[in-house]
């Protein structure tokens, strides 16, 4: 009998719970049994796993390593995949494999140069990919002078963070007075100059932004699945373009991606997303992880979570085509099972599994557990990831 793979994702998207869907309805009908891990005990991903444990606050990457490593000998995890401080987990491949655990995620020098978006657009520009103009700011005086440089030429000029994820800190810059009108409808990404200008010079320390024009739609974001030999195995286009969603396989989008993924090794699941300065594409974003819609690929009859599973157990899928592209499509919120009680337990079915035996394992340390019963498939679609953080 073959045993159940042993998956493990830590302190991510809510929609990943649609990953964790797909995992389990694998085409192999292989058994998949998922452990989470989160801060917030409420997490879905808590609900919709097997097993589950509330990761402790204010350990550094270092303690956060010890602790990974602790919960892949407990758990007997095969394959983690990290978000939560990835780059500090990566860069102890070498432990997680002696305790048997294969890490979904890219080797640290990938990962390097996409933490900084300054160093990965003069990275990605150095290969031939086409990048906006930027300006990195720490001032109230490089603000301005960035915003004007923009205006000058007739774009409207936006800031986020250097190093960030999704949306945060994202908005874009308007010379109007704040009035009424901001405070009617919906809260929005504008900001007045001025007031980020006061905020700035009545800040304690600098800030450390990217300024940049408002791109604009479509954003086309890429799935990339790349083998350890940096050979891209998938790449298929997710297209946004206000509400409407759809899918693309066109060269203009997934030939710069491509490039990315294999010149930098971008191994295992990554996403580079696009969006029109003018009239051509430009890079917007590398994400060293997973999406959060990744799951939508299939509606192409796909399933690259279980193609990226086999990857990551040296099980090569191949190189993947989309049988066919789904048709166009939106989001919608829906509703998902949590635990009944804010502190989900653990299963009593579940036997426990033997920690492996190759290498000796930090010493266990006692966390508070939770462990919630597997949740079955839900059919609304989660949210983009590019509209938030994780949940």
């Amino acid at each position: 009998m073959v045993s159940p793979v042993r998956v493990w994702l830590n302190r991510t998207y809510a929609e990943n719970v649609f990953f964790m869907d797909q995992l389990r309805r694998n085409p192999a009908d292989r058994a998949v049994e998922i452990h989470a891990t989160h801060g917030d005990p409420d997490s879905p991903v808590l609900a919709a796993a097997d097993t589950a444990d509330l990761e402790p606050e204010g350990l550094s990457p270092a303690g956060y390593v010890e602790y990974a490593l602790d919960q892949c000998v407990r758990r007997g995890i095969d394959v983690f995949v990290p978000r939560l401080y990835q780059s500090a987990i990566v860069a102890h491949r070498a432990e997680f494999e002696a305790v048997g655990t294969a890490l979904l995620a890219p080797p640290p020098e990938a990962v390097a140069v996409f933490q900084d978006k300054v160093i990965a657009y003069e990275a990605v520009r150095a290969i031939g990919v086409p990048v906006p103009p930027w300006w990195r700011v720490r001032t109230a005086e490089e603000l301005v002078s960035a915003v004007e440089e923009l205006e000058a030429h007739g774009h409207r000029a936006c800031f986020k963070p250097a190093s960030g994820a999704g949306g945060v800190g994202f908005r874009m810059v308007t010379r109007g007075p704040f009035s009424l009108a901001d405070l009617n409808g919906f809260p929005g990404p504008s900001v007045p100059l001025h007031l980020v200008v006061e905020a700035l010079r009545a800040a304690d320390e600098p800030v450390d932004w990217l300024v940049m024009p408002r791109l604009e739609q479509p954003e086309v974001s890429v799935d990339c699945l790349t083998g350890p030999d940096n050979r891209v195995r998938l790449a298929v286009g997710r297209t946004k373009d206000g509400r409407r969603r759809g899918f693309t396989l066109h060269e203009r989008w997934l030939a710069p991606a491509r490039r990315i993924a294999e010149e930098f090794g971008l191994h295992h699941l990554a996403n580079v997303q696009f969006r029109m300065y003018g009239d051509r594409p430009v890079l917007m974003d590398v994400n060293t992880r997973p999406a959060g819609g990744l799951h939508q690929l299939a509606l192409c009859g796909i399933n690259v979570p279980w193609a990226a599973v086999r990857l990551a157990l040296g099980d090569d899928p191949g190189e993947l085509t989309p049988p066919f592209l789904g048709q166009d499509y939106t989001v919608v919120s829906g509703p998902r099972p949590l635990r009944p009680v804010s502190l989900p337990h653990q299963r009593p079915d579940l036997p426990s599994v033997a920690a492996p035996a190759p290498a000796p394992a930090p010493a266990p340390v006692k966390y508070p557990a939770v462990t919630a019963p597997a949740v079955g498939p839900i059919n609304a679609p989660a949210p983009d990831p590019a509209a938030g953080a994780p949940a």
